[in-house]
């Protein structure tokens, strides 16, 4: 059985049980972490046995975004990691650590490496078989796309949902906040950057269901029994009669777009301040600082 860095697999009766396994770092995404995803949704896939696959997360909570902390510090003593392909969101930070103008950001090398990462995403969207998300605690910034990505969501009452980037350096380039819960819903959060408790997001649609976290095991293993049920031929037909309205909608499109516009917003005036700010007083000091003028800095406490 394959090792993996970021997660693991591991399967119970007709069910696949991926689990983001970076519990000291929230959960945070690394450049292994699609690529690993992707992974064990087509081994699921593959797996006649498999009916339906479950996804969470170890630790305190869901996923915490990108992990720029660890290597935005690292930056701040010259020590760039070797193993980070270029064209990646701290590209912008080296550039800055070592005087090279801003004028060096190729756009097109930007697109190339995150819609990698949105195509990992993404397998949980065009997988064969039935997707359901677990979170609990939090679920922010780029851990969104992989809960969103998913075909249900379980969500604890007193969790945390939503896309702070919106406020200053991000974008969310799977871009599935529109066709999740509606136009007016997805600018009330991406205008403000707000997130939704566990609670509102039922309410909202965009979870299928909430639950005291106590319970929340339960009722996310009660569904998955249910889907578990079903043949997996008909599984597969019903996600793909469903799937194919969202992208006649013009999904991809919008992921292009969201995907370019994410480089962009690391390369605004602003965007460069808060480089600069993340390089001198640290990348957490530099979201609450971000985060304080809305009255919830405690995001920033989660990494990206």
């Amino acid at each position: 059985m394959e090792t993996f860095k970021t997660l693991t697999y591991h399967i119970t009766g007709r069910i696949a049980r991926i689990t983001l396994n970076r519990p000291e770092r929230g959960n945070g995404i690394t450049l292994d972490l699609p690529r690993e995803l992707a992974a064990c949704v087509e081994r699921a896939n593959l797996d006649p046995a498999i009916h339906v696959i479950a996804l969470s997360g170890n630790g305190s909570g869901f996923c915490g975004g990108y992990d720029l902390v660890e290597n935005a510090e690292g930056l701040l003593t010259g020590q760039e990691n070797p193993d980070r392909p270029k064209g990646s969101p701290l590209d912008p930070l080296v550039q800055m650590q070592n005087h090279i103008p801003n004028t060096a950001w190729d756009p097109m090398v930007d697109y190339a490496m995150m819609s990698r990462n949105v195509k990992g995403f993404m397998s949980l969207f065009h997988s064969d078989k039935p997707v359901v998300c677990k979170v609990h605690g939090f679920c922010v910034a780029g851990g969104t796309d992989m809960a969103l990505c998913s075909d249900l969501l379980v969500i604890a009452d007193n969790a945390k949902i939503g896309y702070p980037p919106a406020r200053l350096w991000g974008s969310p380039t799977t871009s599935l906040w529109f066709y999740r819960i509606g136009l007016e819903k997805a600018k009330r959060l991406l205008f403000t950057g707000d997130c939704l408790s566990g609670k509102e997001a039922k309410e909202w649609g965009l979870a299928i269901e909430s639950a005291p976290p106590e319970q929340l095991d339960e009722r996310f293993e009660v569904l998955l029994e249910r889907i578990a049920r079903m043949p997996v031929n008909q599984l597969v037909m019903m996600k793909l009669l469903l799937n194919q309205s969202v992208m006649a909608q013009g999904l991809h499109s919008t992921q292009v777009i969201g995907t370019m516009l994410d480089g962009m917003t690391r390369h605004t005036k602003e965007g460069y301040e808060f480089q600069q700010r993340a390089m001198a007083a640290g990348f957490r000091q530099a979201v609450r600082e971000r985060d304080e003028p809305f009255g919830d800095a405690g995001l920033s406490t989660f990494k990206g």
